[in-house]
């Protein structure tokens, strides 16, 4: 076999007894201009044991007070680890999400080997983001994780399994053998998840079926398998690489044997049913349009700004402006990013440090 880059994982879980509902709060990168979706978390949450209490969702970077918060979420992930939560023998974990809408998600929990994984676009790593990683977006990140007891992030990694042969096999292990860990409705509208542990002869299997499919994995136009894509949490999965990085310079070699190495994630099938690929808008208040223009038209020397109704066919990325006064396209013909998302971000970013009345 060959060295397994998705392993089974130790994973920790709340005890008996603790609120679920309440502990399991969403993936934090969402609502993250919206104050009344975290009051109504705090609120509901009350004291009771919550990973509210152990992350930092993105609405209060700009808050203020940062390191005391990560300090608090510090000495938190502390107390948890000796009172809350308890420990599950490694393996995988299947695991059903289903969603408000009713469709049911399948993925399969475990750990990344971070030595097979890059951020950087010009890397043929076997797991390679999907989009144009922010630098400037990791050093915060890297404050909160660097001396976090414990790791709870939401890395969602693509797997190209069109037979669906892999989760068909956890899905059959853990409803005929595996142990039921969860089961429990999430809050506001957030559906219900459903987890269970695999065996330990199973995740043996599995383990050697993921090798099976990495050893085959497609690959890109330059002959390189890429095994995984990272389809949601890739800024998250870069800073766990970047401490991983700081890690090897500090301890050298032995830091292959440290657990910074490993970042807990989840498979999903690209092929799943529930999966739905949808655009990313961008909203801004405060912007003048002559100047947004301008600033972009002056970072993109090849981009163009015209009227929507004359665009006929696609010119390298193109973005669909709507605001006061009409609809504009602006097309970069030759974009160094991959996907669209990306060359907007990117530029997104420099322009509101340099406006700071924009947001």
């Amino acid at each position: 076999m060959s060295n397994p880059i998705f392993l089974p994982a130790e994973v920790l879980l709340p005890k008996t007894g603790i609120s679920l509902s309440k502990w399991s709060v969403i993936a934090c990168d969402q609502y993250t201009s919206s104050s009344d979706y975290w009051n109504r978390v705090e609120t509901l949450v009350g004291d009771a044991p919550s990973t509210y209490r152990i992350t930092l969702p993105e609405f209060y970077l700009s808050c203020g007070n940062i390191q005391d918060r990560i300090d608090r979420i510090n000495r938190t992930m502390d107390e948890y680890s000796a009172t809350v939560l308890r420990s599950v023998p490694s393996s995988y974990l299947y695991v059903e999400r289903t969603l408000s809408g009713g469709a049911v998600r399948r993925g399969i929990l475990g750990m990344l080997d971070l030595e097979a994984y890059s951020y950087d676009m010009s890397d043929h790593a076997p797991v390679r983001a999907t989009e144009g990683t922010v630098l400037s977006r990791i050093p915060p990140r890297i404050r909160i994780r660097k001396d976090a007891s414990l790791e709870l992030p939401h890395v969602m990694l693509l797997a190209n399994d069109r037979e669906g042969n892999l989760f068909r096999f956890a899905e059959n292990c853990a409803k005929e053998r595996g142990t039921l860990l969860y089961s429990f409705e999430l809050m506001l509208n957030g559906g219900s998840i459903q987890g269970w542990s695999l065996s330990a002869e199973d995740s043996e299997i599995l383990k050697e079926a993921f090798c099976s499919y990495a050893k085959n994995a497609p690959c890109d136009p330059d002959g390189f398998p890429m095994v995984f894509a990272v389809g949601d949490g890739n800024h998250s999965l870069a800073t766990a690489k970047a401490c991983f990085q700081e890690w090897k310079r500090h301890i050298g070699a032995d830091a292959l044997f440290h657990p910074s190495r490993y970042a807990l994630t989840e498979v999903v099938n690209l092929y799943d049913d529930s999966l739905s690929f949808e655009p990313i808008y961008r909203c801004l208040f405060g912007a003048e349009k002559e100047d947004l223009f301008s600033a972009f038209l002056q970072a993109f020397p090849n981009a163009t700004c015209i009227d929507s109704e004359t665009v006929t066919e696609p010119q390298g990325h193109l973005f669909r402006c709507i605001g006061v006064g009409g609809e504009w396209t602006l097309t970069v013909p030759e974009p160094s990013a991959m996907l669209p998302v990306g060359t907007l971000q990117e530029f997104l970013d420099r322009y509101l440090e340099t406006h700071p009345g924009v947001t």
